[in-house]
């Protein structure tokens, strides 16, 4: 018996997942519009911290310094995925990628021993 080829027939219950997923979506923005509570007034309207009263301004300048270890950690935190990875098909790989491997951390270790010595990573 072969398979149906038609795309009506073949595609009918994508077409009903689709139309299941948008009738969910809004009754459940419909039931939260008509369900919800409605409050207005001055007190609502302000951010709530934790109960502590906000004071100054949000546009606070930051440090280049936070920015710097944010990118450092995710560098650092990606290559080791790679090392994970690796390590998960040492064995069906070899040598050649043992050795690869390990100039890779040479690189990964004189990197982050430049980074220490240029002082990047005190904050």
């Amino acid at each position: 018996m072969n398979p149906p080829t038609d795309p009506i027939i073949v595609y009918w219950p994508l077409g009903v997942y689709f139309a299941l997923a948008i009738v969910v979506v809004a009754s459940m923005l419909v039931l939260s519009h008509l369900l919800g509570e409605c409050r207005t007034g001055r007190k609502n309207n302000d951010p709530y911290e934790s109960g502590i009263v906000s004071t100054g301004t949000a546009r606070v300048r930051f440090s280049a310094d936070f920015y710097l270890i944010a990118i450092l950690f995710v560098v650092f935190d990606l290559e080791s995925v790679f090392v994970i990875a690796w390590a998960a098909a040492a064995r069906e790989l070899g040598w050649a990628a043992y050795i690869h491997i390990c100039i890779f951390i040479g690189i990964l270790f004189a990197s982050w021993a430049y980074l220490w010595r240029q002082r990047a990573l005190d904050s």
